[in-house]
């Protein structure tokens, strides 16, 4: 029977440190669940793995797409699941690390995500409206019509909100609702730490992305025509660092901003990944001989008596 090992929590806590010491371990391959680091070129800012992690174990749905390509929930499920197939099929175990929230969930609960194709005067109409009125104005449409999924969106994601209503306007059943058990076993591992270290990591590696030549990237983005407007670029450290080489702000200033908003993504993951949510067994990072342990008895057991998921959220 195939299982799938999830790894989920929020950034710089060490999950794809954790996913690679798993995959040599038991003969696994990570699936990333990371919204960002689809994109191609986009490669210290995303925290995307070294060449050399790549070359220890292979890596899936990373480096799929160009940064003006559109990219969606339909698209990402579709090839998750062609990818975590193709694991177990190889006799291998697949690792799903990441802590995109939406695209994690997307696949552990198993969500039925209908391929809508882009509408873009539907767009544009709601890209006036909360122009004029404000995005939370669209937020509330959202709660009217699937108060459950609108919980998963961040309410001033002007364009994610967008793009749920599109779906929505597309399908005959709120997205919360279309959902499907997995058909393997599923062992969710969180991990956290205090949440002031959390913050020291967080700043530590926006400092490190600093030194590597985040600056360089994003200045190569924009001269390969990348505009600061696409969905892609609008990610944190690529709208600031372009902000700054528009002479918009000065780097440290871009810096501590973001800096302040990967604080705040933390909190948000947070509400994504909750540590009272029972399917979910958190530890903290330093735990890595215990995890192996756990993971090599769910991974070998049949009745295991660990928590599995049933692709089924409340």
């Amino acid at each position: 029977m195939n299982r799938l090992v999830a790894i989920v929590g929020p950034t710089a806590v060490g999950k794809s440190q954790l996913a690679l010491h798993l995959a040599q371990t038991f003969h696994g391959e990570i699936v990333s669940a990371d919204s960002r680091q689809v994109y191609r070129y986009m490669n210290i800012g995303t925290a995307k793995p070294s060449p050399e992690e790549l070359s220890l174990v292979r890596h899936h749905l990373i480096d799929i797409a160009n940064p003006d390509e559109d990219f969606s929930l339909a698209q990402y499920q579709h090839l998750v699941t062609q990818a975590i197939t193709d694991i177990g099929q190889r006799h291998k175990l697949p690792i799903l690390v990441g802590g995109s929230g939406l695209y994690v969930w997307a696949v552990l609960e198993g969500w039925q995500v209908p391929s809508v194709p882009p509408d873009l005067e539907f767009r544009r109409r709601l890209e006036d409206k909360a122009a004029k009125m404000g995005v939370e104005r669209l937020y509330q449409e959202m709660v009217r019509a699937d108060p459950i999924a609108a919980q998963q969106i961040d309410p001033r994601n002007v364009r994610r909100v967008i793009r749920a209503l599109e779906v929505l306007k597309h399908i005959d059943a709120p997205l919360s609702r279309r959902k499907q058990a997995l058909p393997y076993p599923t062992f969710i591992i969180g991990l956290t730490i205090d949440r002031t270290e959390l913050y020291r990591q967080v700043d530590s590696r926006v400092d490190e992305m600093v030194r590597r030549g985040l600056v360089e990237e994003v200045k190569k983005l924009m001269a390969m025509g990348y505009d600061l407007s696409l969905p892609a670029m609008s990610g944190i450290g690529y709208r600031q660092i372009g902000q700054y080489l528009r002479g918009e702000m000065t780097l440290e200033a871009a810096v501590e901003q973001i800096k302040t908003e990967s604080h705040r993504l933390v909190r948000h993951q947070y509400n994504w990944f909750r540590l009272k949510d029972d399917r979910i067994r958190w530890f903290e990072e330093k735990a890595k001989s215990e995890i192996t342990a756990i993971v090599n008895k769910f991974r070998g057991a049949e009745q295991s008596g660990l928590h599995q998921t049933t692709g089924c959220r409340e």
